[in-house]
């Protein structure tokens, strides 16, 4: 890990401990790795106990996290499973009975993680990635699957902290702004 992580590993695990609810974001670029601190969270929520959710918008992004989040978990006995509006009926209903009756230890998906039908046994731990994309009362809707579960979202599109203040300023903001040796750098450019 990058230092920059393992500073807001560190600001986390402090929410974590801490009995207040956490509402943090992080902001990172693309390719800073916020999904592998993400990953971390979501291992000591299970390892505490807790089920997780980690909603993500576009439904590539949703089915690429769980196929990374089941090659990491691989072995340690978390059930993972993905929850999508094109997941068949069939299936939606066996992943809803799981997750209710506590079987199934983190779950990622798109909206449909925030469907009626969706209960959870024991969720602890919600993280919404591409926060953007998603508004606060779907940020509510999640929230509301637990009882007051911590809250971490994430996002690549950079904030200055006065707008993140503003327009987040239900959350305590961490920044990742260290990319992982090997990485190509970002190049950022406006075109008219």
């Amino acid at each position: 890990l990058t230092n920059a992580q393992k500073k807001v590993i560190s600001e986390i695990f402090t929410d974590l401990k801490s009995d207040v609810q956490m509402n943090r974001l992080i902001q990172g670029d693309v390719g800073s790795g916020k999904t592998i601190v993400a990953f971390l969270v979501i291992f000591a929520a299970m390892e505490n106990g807790y089920q997780a959710a980690l909603m993500a918008p576009p439904e590539i992004l949703a089915d690429q996290h769980v196929r990374n989040a089941k090659k990491i978990f691989a072995g340690t006995g978390y059930r993972v499973e993905l929850l999508m509006g094109s997941t068949k009926a069939a299936e939606k209903r066996k992943i809803y009975e799981a997750l209710a009756s506590g079987e199934i230890d983190l779950i990622i998906g798109t909206h449909a993680i925030i469907q009626d039908a969706v209960r959870f046994s024991k969720l602890g731990l919600a993280i919404i990635d591409e926060q953007h994309r998603f508004g606060v009362l779907q940020r509510a809707q999640l929230r509301a699957l637990g009882f007051n579960p911590d809250i971490l979202v994430m996002t690549a599109t950079p904030i200055p902290r006065s707008l993140a203040m503003t327009v987040y300023g239900d959350l305590d903001v961490s920044i990742i702004d260290e990319l992982p040796p090997g990485r190509t750098p970002i190049k950022t450019v406006v075109v008219g």
